[in-house]
């Protein structure tokens, strides 16, 4: 999903992010509610849930998440069933941990694919505000709170099923949550949140062996929303965020598992409207020493989530939005990097994309160093993608991408084959 939203594990508009990061043999599982914020979307992205690890020794999601990654290391099987005898203690057994994954772009044998079925539409609070363009405003003041258009939703929900149809016949692995109903909401006196759908399957790979640790939960109380953000223009939002200025304050850590991107050792995050630099040195402190993570920042007007903006798809390689180009950039080519500007999107301008841009174009799955999934209907960055050698599995999800999220959005990668490796030097 774009960063404007992504599902499970990159839905950042206010429904709830799972959040996941990793640690030293643990799977780091957050959960973010993002207030006031419609259920369905957090079907939408399974980067919401993004579920880490570094199978170190022998972690969910996109090794920060919605995003980094560290191993994990088995854990001990079940502490087998004690006997009667209280002498009789069985000792722990070692099993491979289901989850690792390190990077981008390691051959891929496992993914979670979220889902579009009920997505709703987020109320229009000051946080989705910020985040979407003026032109979608009326589609949100009539909308916010229902679901999205039926026959918007029964042909995203065909295009997933598809794309997940064809991850398996490359030879992935594909999980799917649970569907839910997104129209019921969990309260607590700060906020709403819709019900979470990954639980039945974070509590799966837990039994098989992953570690599992909560992120900080946000209260998020109105403390943590600037009430008073100026909101008006375009100019303004790149005046605001050129000051470090965003929607979300410091009063508590938050962030969207969306703005970390891996390579290795080395985290790549942005200061976002959902990710505070609270959040950013709670993940920081949290991964280190084995992992660096390194805060990046664009020209970009509402930043949120990081993958259609900086897109990192193999060893030294990297996709740069040349509309949201990177103030750091200097620090990629001085490490040898090769930094490569995509094509503009070719998505018509009468397509709805109520929550993100058309560089949802540049959101692309890596399945190994040589294949990515890209969207059927972009034929010019199938070409750049030919000249660097790389094959093209080509999926259309037009409609999907409506709701959110593009290929890296929508998924979450559960297991990549390969190790720990340092990149950024």
């Amino acid at each position: 999903m774009e960063r404007n939203s992504r599902y499970i594990s990159d839905v950042g508009l206010g429904n709830f992010s799972a959040e996941v990061a990793i640690d030293k043999n643990l799977l780091v599982s957050g959960i973010e509610f993002q207030k006031e914020v419609d259920p369905a979307l957090s079907c939408a992205y399974t980067d919401t849930l993004t579920i880490t690890l570094d199978n170190a020794a022998s972690q969910l999601g996109r090794s920060v998440t919605g995003w980094v990654q560290r191993a994990l290391q088995s854990t001990s099987n079940a502490a087998a069933a004690q006997s009667h005898d209280a002498d009789h203690v069985t000792e722990p057994v070692e099993q491979e941990c289901p989850v690792c994954s390190h990077n981008e772009w390691d051959p891929l044998e496992e993914v979670i694919v979220g889902r579009a079925e009920n997505a709703h539409v987020p109320p229009f609070t000051v946080e989705v505000k910020a985040n979407t363009y003026e032109k979608h405003w009326p589609f949100y003041m009539k909308h916010g709170g229902q679901s999205f258009p039926e026959d918007h939703l029964k042909k995203a929900v065909a295009e997933i099923e598809e794309m997940c149809n064809i991850l398996r016949h490359e030879g992935v692995n594909v999980r799917r949550p649970e569907p839910m109903d997104w129209s019921m909401e969990y309260k607590t006196p700060d906020f709403e949140s819709p019900v979470q759908s990954l639980q039945t399957l974070i509590k799966e790979y837990f039994r098989n062996g992953a570690k599992w640790t909560t992120a900080p939960k946000p209260t998020m109380a109105d403390e943590l929303y600037d009430q008073d953000y100026p909101i008006r223009t375009v100019e303004d939002r790149h005046k605001l965020a050129a000051e470090g200025k965003f929607v979300t304050t410091e009063h508590e850590p938050c962030f969207d598992a969306a703005d970390f991107i891996r390579a290795g050792r080395d985290i790549f995050v942005q200061r976002s409207q959902v990710t505070n630099y609270m959040g950013i040195e709670w993940m920081r402190r949290h991964l280190a020493p084995d992992y660096k993570v390194h805060i990046i920042s664009f020209k970009d007007p509402n930043p949120m989530h990081i993958d259609a903006t900086f897109n990192i798809i193999g060893p030294g390689l990297v996709l740069s939005n040349p509309d949201r180009p990177c103030h750091q950039v200097d620090m990629f080519h001085k490490a040898g990097w090769t930094v490569v500007k995509p094509p503009t999107p070719l998505i018509p301008d009468d397509h709805p994309l109520w929550m993100s841009s058309k560089w949802l174009s540049m959101n692309v799955l890596m399945l190994d160093e040589k294949r990515v999934m890209v969207d059927a209907n972009e034929v010019t960055i199938q070409k750049m993608f030919e000249s660097l050698g790389i094959k093209s599995v080509k999926v259309n999800i037009r409609h999907a991408n409506s709701l959110g999220g593009g290929f890296h959005c929508w998924t979450t990668d559960v297991r990549r084959r390969g190790t720990l490796q340092s990149y950024f030097h």
